[in-house]
């Protein structure tokens, strides 16, 4: 069993524009258009049987065009497991909330330095405690050395004020900002992690620091889809000398236990 919990997608109309965007914001060239077959064509070959998939919405326009394109994309291939999107200008979050986890989801994901919103912003702060109250999980980007917006002080200072709120850090909690990430995330019991872009951006020795720093409990495997192929992450993941259990458990058995919770 081989779970990513960190893939992009986008609908068909504006995935090499979505794409695009992406690769212009991280000033990086990706290795796929964002599509959901493209995404299965790179994770089957690497063995990887499930992905938690999402797309990010950069206006409050855009969110429910969102979530019902991440509702549809699941009903598709079951192999998915969708997450929202939020806007803090969207007029009617709990509404929106409410929507999505009748038709199974179960957590949000939101990318603040692409989105322009601190992720500790008060209208943000609202919907951390809808989340909470409604027993739904935050994944969030975490660390930006170029922005500020996602800064994992700033994740640390939500993750306090709602400590029944689960949230996952991507990029081991720090992308660009790993050193900070693993000095004031790593006590918080409700923080967790993935792997994603760590090795392809900050290298090995970040991605190995992590491991030494974190509860590997709370870690779990991310490709960060379209920008990295599965099976040179899975390849890389696999020849950091981690023991057998531990290497089990961030493929895929840690995000099962966690998603358990969210039946």
């Amino acid at each position: 069993m081989i779970i990513d919990v960190h893939a992009h997608i986008f609908p068909p109309k504006i995935e090499k524009i979505a794409t695009d965007a992406i690769g212009t914001f991280y000033d990086y060239q990706m290795r796929y258009s964002g599509s959901a077959d493209q995404l299965l064509e790179s994770g089957t070959k690497a063995g990887v049987t499930g992905y938690v998939v999402f797309s990010t919405a950069t206006t409050p326009q855009q969110v429910v065009k969102i979530n019902d394109f991440i509702l549809q994309s699941c009903g598709e291939h079951p192999e998915f497991i969708g997450l929202g999107t939020m806007h803090p200008e969207f007029p009617d979050f709990k509404a929106e909330l409410d929507r999505i986890y009748a038709l199974g989801v179960r957590g949000i994901k939101l990318h603040p330095d692409f989105q322009k919103f601190f992720i500790d912003c008060d209208p943000l702060l609202e919907v951390f405690k809808y989340l909470q109250d409604k027993h739904m999980f935050l994944l969030t980007h975490s660390g930006d050395n170029r922005h500020h917006f996602s800064d994992p002080r700033r994740v640390a200072r939500v993750a306090k004020m709602f400590p029944r709120l689960n949230i996952i850090a991507a990029h081991f909690g720090g992308w660009s900002e790993w050193d900070v990430a693993r000095e004031v995330l790593s006590d918080l019991p409700n923080v967790y992690y993935d792997t994603s872009s760590t090795f392809g951006m900050g290298g090995i020795d970040e991605g190995l620091a992590g491991f030494r720093t974190f509860d590997n409990s709370h870690i779990f495997f991310g490709d960060d889809f379209p920008m990295w192929d599965h099976a040179d992450e899975l390849t890389i993941l696999r020849s950091l000398g981690l023991d057998a259990d531990t290497l089990d458990g961030v493929l895929g058995r840690n995000f099962m236990n966690f998603l358990a919770q969210y039946k």
